[in-house]
């Protein structure tokens, strides 16, 4: 698996380039010039997206054992990183996530069990997500021959869902922890020690509330559909304003399509080819769909590298704690 993310990332960055070299590089920088300082504010258009993502996934959790909103954020954001910057096929910052919980003080099966769930509850979102693509396509004027294909890509995301659930429900986190193990090589994922009965005990358990789980994936949907609004402003910022549903046209099949290829980090090359894809139906032409997608990246730039040092600050403050104890 780990080799696989490492010829991923290659094959992802070979297309990035390739697009780039396909429309000229020069251009396409200069698209994103010509708007100025005004790009830097699409980063702070995507924050949101945060906060209903860091509230569902505390729902997954008992009271006594739920973490603070901030911890949530803090986790999500770290783990979110370690996605994107580090070829580990999306368990990565997984792993991270349930490891800074564990250290914050939630019990570190409740926070296996949690982050177990959370993936699945992902994966129902991102398939509601891909249906609002795919019935726009079907609503709006234009060529609808990319609706067999986003259906396709609606039933992946179902049955990758309920794949998961029955993995989860047959006790199988045992062995999926020691696959993350086998991916993740550091030494933070030995310091998530749990009982993989009990964390499988607690996935069951939280399947089990039904009520739950469905508002788990309406606030990771409403933080998807928080998307759309970093992407209109990209349009209106690049010059070419486009509307709302076609906002919600191109955020979401292009989500969708980036999400599927998640052996790629971040989807480089995947996201690029999606909006000159997509793009193309709403008028864009492959320029400006690029200039398009790498502004909507300038967010990584930002808050990804952060990300990983301020995860290497709170291992490394662990670490000199523990020495000292």
């Amino acid at each position: 698996m780990r080799l696989l993310t490492q010829i991923g990332l290659v094959l992802g960055l070979g297309l990035l380039i390739g697009l780039l070299v396909w429309q000229g590089f020069m251009e396409v920088l200069q698209l994103l010039l010509d708007s100025g300082w005004y790009l830097l504010l699409l980063p702070l258009a995507w924050l949101p997206v945060f906060l209903p993502a860091a509230q569902g996934w505390r729902l997954l959790f008992r009271p006594d054992q739920k973490p603070t909103f901030s911890h949530a954020l803090l986790a999500l954001w770290m783990g979110r990183a370690v996605n994107n910057l580090l070829p580990v096929a999306t368990i990565g910052g997984e792993v991270v996530k349930a490891r800074l919980l564990a250290i914050w003080g939630t019990g570190a099966a409740y926070a296996a069990a949690s982050v177990m769930a959370d993936k699945t509850v992902q994966a129902l979102a991102l398939a509601c997500w891909a249906l609002t693509g795919a019935l726009l396509l079907a609503f709006l004027p234009g060529d609808d021959w990319l609706i067999p294909y986003a259906v396709g890509g609606i039933l992946f995301l179902l049955f990758s869902a309920a794949g998961l659930i029955i993995i989860q429900r047959l006790g199988m986190l045992g062995a999926l922890a020691k696959l993350a193990g086998r991916l993740v090589k550091h030494d933070a994922w030995e310091g998530v020690k749990f009982s993989a009965n009990e964390a499988d005990r607690l996935v069951r358990e939280l399947y089990g509330s039904k009520r739950r789980i469905l508002f788990a994936t309406l606030y990771r949907l409403a933080s998807l559909a928080l998307h759309t609004f970093e992407l209109w402003l990209a349009c209106y910022l690049l010059g070419q304003p486009i509307t709302v549903l076609e906002a919600l046209l191109l955020r979401s099949l292009t989500a969708t399509l980036s999400d599927i290829a998640f052996i790629i980090p971040n989807a480089y090359g995947v996201q690029e080819g999606a909006f000159i894809l997509i793009g193309a139906l709403v008028g864009f032409d492959p320029g400006f769909s690029l200039a398009v997608s790498l502004s909507l990246r300038i967010r990584d730039l930002v808050f990804d590298p952060a990300g990983l040092l301020t995860l290497q600050q709170v291992e490394s403050r662990r670490y000199f704690r523990s020495n000292r104890g």
